[in-house]
Parts: C-alpha cells; sequence; structure tokens
C-alpha cells in the first residue's frame, strides 16, 4: 500500500485524507460509484470494491452518556450499544441523531469518516479490526474509502480498543 503525496493522482481531498497526510499515515485512496438509490453505504462499498465486509468498518455516532461518540465496526454486523457504553466508562448508549452527528462532524451519512472531523469525538475501534493486514474506512464521503492499517487507524483517531461489534 503506497502513501499519497502532494504530487499523486488523488480523487480529492477531503478532511480525512489531509488529516492522514498531516500525520504522515500511509493509506489508499479506493473510489467507487455511489449509487443514490443505495442505503447500505457500506455494504455498497464493499461489494463494489470487492472486498470482504469484515474488512470494511462503518463509522457510528451514539450519544453516550449525554457525550457524542464514535463507534467504528464492521460493515459485517452491528454496534453493541451496551458494550460501546462500557468501553468508554458509561453506563447508556443510544444511536445519535444523524442530523446532529452531521453538523458535529462536518460529514454527510454514508460519508462519516472516522478521521478529519470538525469535534475531536471519544472514539472506539472494534477489536476485529486487528485481525486484518488493512481496514477500509470512509474517506469523507460517499464512494470514497481509505484503506490503512488498523495501528495506523488507531492512533489516527485516538480510539480505544474493544469488542463493540455484533457478528450480523
Amino acid at each position: 500500500m503506497a502513501k499519497k503525496t502532494a504530487g499523486s493522482q488523488r480523487s480529492g481531498s477531503t478532511p480525512a485524507t489531509v488529516a492522514l497526510r498531516a500525520m504522515g499515515i500511509a493509506f489508499s485512496e479506493r473510489s467507487y460509484a455511489h449509487d443514490p438509490a443505495v442505503t447500505d453505504f457500506g455494504g455498497e462499498a464493499a461489494r463494489a470494491l470487492g472486498v470482504a465486509p469484515e474488512r470494511v468498518f462503518k463509522t457510528l455516532h451514539a450519544d453516550v452518556d449525554g457525550a457524542l461518540a464514535v463507534a467504528i465496526v464492521p460493515v459485517s454486523g452491528t454496534l453493541d450499544l451496551k458494550a460501546l457504553a462500557a468501553a468508554l466508562g458509561g453506563k447508556r448508549a443510544a444511536m445519535a441523531d444523524p442530523a446532529m452527528a452531521e453538523r458535529r462532524t462536518g460529514y454527510v451519512v454514508g460519508g462519516m469518516s472516522p478521521l478529519g472531523q470538525r469535534s475531536r469525538l471519544r472514539t472506539v475501534l472494534d477489536a476485529s479490526a486487528m485481525a486484518h493486514a488493512t481496514v477500509l474506512v470512509s474517506g469523507g464521503r460517499r464512494g470514497l474509502d481509505l484503506e490503512l492499517r488498523p495501528d495506523d487507524l488507531l492512533q489516527a483517531t485516538s480510539s480505544v480498543l474493544a469488542e463493540i461489534g455484533r457478528v450480523g
């Protein structure tokens, strides 16, 4: 996996790609044609890119004891809200309002990256990511995923590593 540099061809910068470049973290941009009729954004990315759904991670936002938090879990499963709350030392978690998540992150639903968000939010990465040499996350817009090492994703997002995903 080659690191993208300022002189290389890119599909366009996003706050996520800018953040990774600023941190010196190697990644690959993986673009695909997003179908506006599709709402299973992560599943669409896995199919379009020919990647196992266990390696494609979705970025979800939850309210944990009154504070917005980020959960990064495989698109092949679901988020365990109790496990997310526990990983952050909280008591309760509920899915966040998508409009609020859009305002706080600067991204739209289906293109929310865990990287380069407007506000630094507490983040938890599902431990299953560590079983893969690389994983894919949204690059900050629909039709763009970023492939990087799980250790680099953990570092770039200042994540807590925990088992927060459930096999779907």
